[in-house]
Formats: structure tokens, C-alpha cells, sequence
């Protein structure tokens, strides 16, 4: 026990005499720490890019509603209903009801072209037709200016993330897309969801303006209960007289976020990566200068009985100490320069603009401070080791 006891006084008395020798490199200990800084803010700005475009496409779904397609579609700009089936699929097992009917929505997906407010270039912006169950189907669509539009009549609610992205889509403006004119009526939110970078309006009114006769793209359904989605499934896939695929609303939307989050994590991480390189040789330097400079003290150290495990085990927290400064001091400023920041990008499934802000969760800034230490032990190893096998002779004779 006394052996254990003087090795960790040891290691204090070493650690806080390396510490306290740190203001005398500030230069260096500052240029490692801000290395480090530079790689944390970075691996926090692109990948808080990707977890607000997956939050924005999954945040809303609910595990009590199901989607209905054509079976071997991926997309609902590949599937296709007929009104048939949509009135088959209204009268399955285990839809939630209300006195209007069942809660489900046979709702048309199409893509039209908007100019961006930032650049005026035009982009793709999803418009929805749905029926009215659609909101209680959805259940977190909550206006926030103006009015719902009106069943039969040319008029537009609009997502807050569109209305905010894009041109024209001000309630009250009056607006051309394909050959009719359009009247925006109201703008709504959905807790963030990606409803909110849609246009909708009434699908029998979409309908005959994009010549798509009495057809539809989906069926959003409301269940009484995530229970019951298997009797549901398998009363639709079962019945000779459809041809549909029935996935829950939490796996569809995850799909089809899958190909960009990947895409934008792949990209971060290979930037973080060739940046952690540099921060790590900068932390090596700055530790490697650390040691050259106090190599007779550490030479002297050794003389007095300090052991080799104390020297390797003070380098190293001294260097964990800088890389989880610069860590933390890059984590803030990522949180504040990107969390919330509002931007558009395509969805690669669907080839149509997305509405999102950038999301700094705290597993993301735990991943982003856990990146920064190891930075920080891969900078201060070899040094550390190259400290405690200093000749201890040779060391003390160096001027």
C-alpha cells in the first residue's frame, strides 16, 4: 500500500510541476490547444449538418402511422394508387376512425420549381395534395399565419421551412406553378419535421393541374395502435385485388434519409481525420519542445527516485489537459456558430429540397471531445515515452 501511495504522489508532484511550467510555452501550448479547437468545430459543424437533416426527416413520424405504396416502390415518386385502392386500403383492419371516416389520407407528390431567396436559383420544392385526414393523421400540423386551404379552390399552405427558403411564398402572394395560378393561404409548422419543407394543398384540386387523373402516390394512415400494424400489413398484402408494400412512418422517413446522412458523415469524418493528423504532429511538437526544454529537470527528477511511470504518466495529462481545453473551447464555438443555423439541401431520394436546421446534440458533442483526447494521448505518447527513457547522466550534462 505505502509503494502505491508514493508512486501517485509521485505522479502529483510531477504532473503539477509540468503544469505549472505551461505559461512559460504559452505559445506552443496555445497552438496546440487551438489545433485542437479547429478540429473539434469543424467534425461539429459538417456532422451537425447531418443529424439536422435526419432529425428533420424523422423527428415527426409517429410509430401509429403507417404508409402505404405500390409494392417495389422505394419512393412516392415511384409509386402509384388508383382510387380503388385507396378505398380499399380506407377500409382495412385497424385504421383509427373518427365520425368523418377513417384517418387516412391518399395524398399526390410532385415536384416544382421555386427560386431560393438567398441566390434566386431555382430549386426543387416538394408540393403535397392531401385529403383532409391528413391532418389529424398527422397530428403536429399547427398553423402559425393565416388559414388551411379550402377544399376544391387553387389555394397553398406552406410548410414554415419552404416559406423561409424560398421565394413567393408569403401568405396572401399569389403565385404561378405549371398553368394555374395559386394563392398562398397559410403557413404551418410540424414540430421541425419534414412536412415543413412542403407545399400542400388539396389533392383532388392537384390532381387535374399535373394530369394525373384520379390517381395518388401514398396512403398515410393513422392506426389505433402500433400494435396492430402487422393486421394491417398483412390485410392489405394479402388481398388479391391490391399490389401495395405497408411500411411503418419511423422506417420510411429513416430510409430516406439514409443516402444523404451517409454521404455528409462520410465527408466529415474523412475531413476530421486529415485534420486530426495536423493537430496531432502540432500537439507532438508542442510536447516534444515541452520535453527539450526541461530535459535536466527531468533528468533530475529521475535522479531523486522519481520513477519512469510518474514522467510518461504527467506528459500525458498534460497533454490530454491542452487537447480537452482546445476541445471544449471548439465545441463551444461550434454550438454557438451552428446549432440552429437554417439551410436547404437536396434530398438525394427524392431529388427535392429539404428544409433543416443544423442539430448540435450532446452525443455529438461528446463524439467531438472524445476526438480531441485521443488527439491529445496520440500527441503526448511518444514524448512522454521518449522522457522516461532519457539517459539519466547524459540529460543532466545538457545545457
Amino acid at each position: 500500500m505505502s509503494g502505491l501511495f508514493n508512486w501517485l504522489n509521485q505522479i502529483v508532484s510531477v504532473t503539477w510541476f509540468n503544469l505549472r511550467t505551461i505559461p512559460e510555452r504559452k505559445g506552443a501550448a496555445a497552438s496546440a490547444a487551438v489545433g485542437i479547437a479547429g478540429v473539434v468545430a469543424v467534425f461539429v459543424g459538417v456532422l451537425s449538418i447531418a443529424e439536422g437533416f435526419r432529425k428533420a426527416m424523422t423527428v415527426s413520424a409517429s410509430e401509429d402511422v403507417a404508409v402505404v405504396l405500390r409494392s417495389g416502390a422505394d419512393t412516392e415518386m415511384t409509386s402509384g394508387l388508383s382510387r380503388a385502392d385507396t378505398r380499399l386500403i380506407g377500409d382495412a383492419p385497424g385504421l383509427a376512425r373518427s365520425n368523418e371516416g377513417a384517418l387516412a389520407s391518399a395524398e399526390l407528390f410532385v415536384i416544382i420549381n421555386l427560386p431560393k431567396r438567398s441566390t434566386g436559383t431555382d430549386a426543387n420544392v416538394p408540393m403535397r395534395g392531401v385529403e383532409s385526414a391528413a391532418f389529424p393523421v398527422r397530428g403536429n400540423i399547427r398553423l402559425v399565419e393565416g388559414r388551411r386551404f379550402e377544399s376544391g379552390r387553387n389555394e397553398l399552405m406552406v410548410g414554415a421551412g419552404a416559406a423561409r427558403e424560398f421565394s413567393g411564398l408569403d401568405v396572401g402572394k399569389r403565385i404561378r406553378i405549371g398553368q394555374n395560378d395559386w394563392d398562398v393561404v397559410g403557413v404551418f409548422t410540424a414540430d421541425g419535421g419534414i412536412a415543413e419543407s412542403e407545399i400542400w394543398t388539396d389533392a383532388a384540386v392537384l390532381q387535374p393541374a399535373y394530369h394525373r387523373g384520379d390517381s395518388f402516390q401514398a396512403v398515410y394512415a393513422k392506426l389505433t395502435s402500433p400494435s396492430v400494424l402487422g393486421n394491417f400489413k398483412d390485410a392489405l398484402t394479402t388481398n388479391p385485388r391490391l399490389n401495395v408494400k405497408v411500411v411503418p412512418q419511423t422506417e420510411f422517413y429513416a430510409e430516406q434519409s439514409t443516402a444523404m446522412t451517409g454521404f455528409i458523415k462520410s465527408i466529415g469524418v474523412f475531413i476530421a481525420v486529415l485534420m486530426a493528423l495536423g493537430a496531432a504532429f502540432g500537439a507532438l511538437n508542442t510536447m516534444y519542445s515541452a520535453i527539450a526544454s526541461r530535459t535536466r529537470e527531468i533528468a533530475t527528477l529521475r535522479a531523486l527516485g522519481f520513477g519512469s511511470g510518474p514522467v510518461v504518466f504527467s506528459v500525458l495529462f498534460e497533454s490530454l489537459i491542452l487537447a480537452l481545453i482546445g476541445g471544449v473551447c471548439g465545441a463551444v464555438a461550434a454550438y454557438w456558430a451552428f446549432n440552429g443555423f437554417t439551410a436547404a439541401t437536396i434530398n438525394f431520394q427524392t431529388f427535392s429540397q429539404v428544409a433543416f436546421s443544423f442539430a448540435v446534440t450532446p452525443a455529438l458533442l461528446t463524439n467531438a471531445i472524445l476526438l480531441a483526447l485521443v488527439i491529445g494521448f496520440v500527441g503526448g505518447l511518444f514524448p512522454a515515452i521518449r522522457a522516461a527513457r532519457l539517459p539519466i547522466a547524459t540529460a543532466l550534462r545538457e545545457t
